[in-house]
């Protein structure tokens, strides 16, 4: 069986962060989705589960509360991507749909990057690295 992935991060306002994701092009399993929560499938192995408040506090043991992306970091959530232009593409989308970048262009020649802050703060890392390049 193939390893799946599931991030789950807290969203203060569910609806629009689906609208912001949907904008990049995503989708959402609506088996796994409802008024607290929903299911963003990133790709066949790759899901983020956003939460409200509520939602995330049923998971956090007693006495941990989730922390609020724009004050802190917990996590950098990286995607690779097939192209420097698919990267440019979803981190335009990003920018159009609300996000802010989170630093420059990192442009190695073999390995190219942006970064975006999305609705809530929660950092996304896009890339591409060139397959010639890895060993």
């Amino acid at each position: 069986m193939t390893t799946q992935v599931f991030i789950n991060m807290q969203v203060k306002d569910l609806n629009k962060s689906k609208a912001f994701f949907e904008a990049l092009g995503y989708t959402f399993n609506a088996q796994f989705t409802n008024d607290d929560a929903a299911s963003l499938v990133i790709s066949d192995t790759i899901y983020a589960m956003l939460h409200t408040p509520n939602s995330m506090a049923r998971f956090l043991p007693k006495g941990k509360t989730a922390s609020d992306a724009t004050r802190t970091t917990e996590v950098l959530i990286a995607l690779s991507f097939e192209s420097k232009d698919a990267v440019n593409a979803i981190f335009d989308k990003a920018i159009a749909a609300g996000a802010t970048e989170c630093r420059p262009t990192e442009d190695h020649g073999f390995m190219y990057g942006r970064s975006f802050n999305d609705l809530d703060g929660h950092i996304w890392e896009v890339f591409w690295m060139d397959p010639a390049h890895v060993q």
